[in-house]
């Protein structure tokens, strides 16, 4: 599509779509009616009588409504299949065109972004949850419980452990009419609307945003950790701050998950060990604590250490170099500090760069 060929696309499609707060009001109005008059329109919205005769004639001008000039006045509805047939088809070349001459933006592997776009926050939430490949911490109102419930089934299905939180609790579907054991391997509810929204995927992509931000506040935010080592921060608070304080729990299945099993948090690997029994094997990948260089190592779990709080874990192992104890993120009484574990029962799991 030619430069100005596609300038002129937009334009008209930009025309169609430039409603204002009483065009659409009015519109909405007549679609749900099929036909109203003036007056009629001003009793089913808050358009004020005077403006209603130029909201009706705008919306007739883009094709929206047909008028009927008659005592009084009827604005009638038009299909919207038909209303927008040739807006469709223009925003479908428009796209072309507009692809046709995008570049992508080269992106940093690590970043930090502050967003405050509901939508953007959405698409955020979606693809953080798409992307975990054995992992999920999630902090979700009761609606993006209900927007996301088929993606975290997916999830589930795929074998990705994912740690739920539902708030404000009086929200939450009760559990005897929504199946969490379907999109979540553990399920709690928790208190208040100051319970922020968090998703984690793999203990490294993130994002963190109120539920005011959600709502369209300008004044409130979102912070994406785009695969940042920053991640385990959302993480953590995840864990310690909001894991530790809810209300109950209405999902709880650990069993369902094969083993050799990954990890990005240590609380999540420890409670399952002591929930499942028996020997286990594991393999880290983290970092010493003193050197701060790149580690990896392997050997049998000879001890677990897990707080009541479900604050402070960590485990123990017994390899070819010794006991090593290893800690969550930023460890400073262990020996290591893992990014990620992986849980074998008859042997430590190969370790994959």
């Amino acid at each position: 599509m030619a430069r100005d060929e596609l300038r002129s696309t937009v334009e008209r499609v930009g025309d169609r779509f430039s409603l204002g707060e009483y065009e659409i009001d009015a519109y909405l109005a007549v679609l749900e009616h099929g036909t109203l008059t003036a007056s009629e329109i001003a009793d089913h919205t808050e358009i004020p009588q005077p403006r209603v005769y130029d909201t009706v004639r705008s919306l007739n001008d883009r094709g929206l409504v047909e008028l009927q000039e008659s005592r009084p006045m009827k604005v009638v509805a038009i299909d919207p299949g038909e209303a927008f047939e040739d807006v469709e088809a223009a925003l479908g070349e428009m796209i072309d065109g507009l692809e046709s001459r995008y570049t992508a933006p080269a992106r940093e592997t690590e970043a930090v972004t502050l967003v405050k776009s509901r939508s953007t926050i959405l698409r955020y939430l979606e693809e953080i949850i798409e992307s975990a490949e054995y992992e999920l911490a999630l902090s979700l109102t009761p609606d993006l419980l209900g927007r996301f419930a088929e993606d975290l089934r997916a999830a589930t299905d795929a074998g990705v452990s994912v740690d739920l939180l539902v708030a404000p609790s009086g929200g939450a579907p009760p559990a005897d009419e929504f199946d969490y054991g379907a999109v979540a391997t553990t399920a709690r509810t928790r208190r208040g609307i100051t319970t922020p929204v968090i998703a984690v995927a793999d203990g490294t992509y993130s994002i963190y945003a109120t539920q005011d931000a959600l709502r369209d506040d300008r004044d409130r935010y979102g912070v994406i950790f785009n695969r940042s080592a920053l991640g385990f921060l959302v993480s953590g608070f995840f864990g310690t701050v909001l894991w530790t304080t809810t209300e109950e729990t209405v999902a709880e299945d650990g069993e369902g998950r094969p083993y050799p099993r990954r990890y990005a948090s240590i609380r999540r690997c420890v409670k399952d060990l002591l929930d499942a029994g028996g020997e286990f094997y594991a393999t880290i990948d983290g970092r010493d604590v003193e050197s701060g260089r790149s580690r990896v190592v392997s050997g049998r779990v000879s001890e677990v250490s897990f707080e009541v709080s479900e604050e402070v874990a960590s485990l123990t192992l017994e390899t070819e170099e010794g006991t090593v104890a290893v800690g969550g993120r930023v460890a400073a009484l262990e020996d290591v500090e893992a990014h990620e574990i992986r849980i074998g029962r008859d042997e430590p799991p190969a370790y994959e760069e």
